[in-house]
């Protein structure tokens, strides 16, 4: 899909591996943002991070002087929180410490569903033992996300996904996923403009769940090399991007020169 000028409303942007990596900004992302939020257009930041809350990761954009506020920011661990509230569940949670707030209010004593986020400390055999014999005793799986890795200062790390994907192994059963690349997720990051997929972009680093998941809903897939980008993503999917940047930056300035 190709939009022409003047058909854009709304902007929808990745932050881990496309604004920042941890405690460091992608370069020229900062002030690349503030010229994107002097258009008309609308943006919002729609995000898997699962290991921090969205309150420690607004803070943490904040410091790194990005111009975000934090009802801009929507996270798969927002949703799953009532998700679980709406469905009464008592999860089993793998959360870090620091993603835990996003999660008050959710009783988890005598576990009747298994919820998975990233959470390396607390991935281990007799926690994921435990999770596999609720799931195999018929409690829900559900999966915040299901990213094979993420981008760390020192490198890649293993997401969340293996570990949903070993329990889907070991139970035969499938996770119900909340995050990208669900449609309905693109869907609830879009309704506060009341605009349609057909005028919004999705700019990301993941060509799988930020790029494919959009496409497919009828959004333009701005795709950035950074992040966890790797040579060869861009034909890892059909239809392939619609269009590849060599970052946050380079797609803001094609924005604004040929689509405002």
């Amino acid at each position: 899909m190709v939009l022409e000028k003047g058909d854009l409303r709304a902007v929808l942007i990745d932050l881990h591996g496309t604004l920042h990596v941890e405690n460091l900004a992608i370069p020229g992302s900062v002030d690349a943002l503030m010229r994107l939020k002097k258009t008309p257009l609308k943006i919002r930041f729609i995000t898997n991070t699962t290991k921090e809350s969205q309150r420690f990761l607004w803070e943490r954009l904040r410091n790194l002087d990005f111009a975000v506020e934090q009802n801009e920011i929507f996270t798969s661990l927002v949703a799953t929180h009532k998700l679980v509230c709406r469905k009464n569940l008592r999860p089993q949670l793998f959360l870090e410490d620091e993603a835990l707030e996003d999660f008050q209010g959710a009783e988890t004593k005598n576990p009747n569903a298994v919820v998975v986020g990233l959470a390396p400390s607390k991935f281990n055999f007799h926690t994921l033992n435990d999770a596999f014999r609720l799931v195999l005793s018929g409690a829900p799986l559900i999966a915040i996300h299901k990213g094979r890795y993420y981008k760390r200062q020192d490198g890649l790390a293993l997401g969340p996904g293996p570990f949903v994907a070993g329990l889907e192994y070991a139970t035969n059963r499938k996770a119900e996923v909340v995050g990208k690349p669900e449609a309905s997720f693109f869907l609830e990051g879009l309704r506060p403009f009341d605009c349609k997929p057909n005028e919004a972009i999705m700019i990301g680093d993941d060509v799988i769940d930020d790029i494919d998941g959009a496409q497919k809903l009828g959004l333009t897939g701005m795709l950035v090399k950074t992040g966890i980008y790797r040579e060869g993503d861009e034909v890892k999917i059909f239809p392939p991007p619609n269009y590849v940047f060599e970052s946050f930056p380079a797609a803001v300035d094609y924005i604004i020169q040929h689509l405002v």
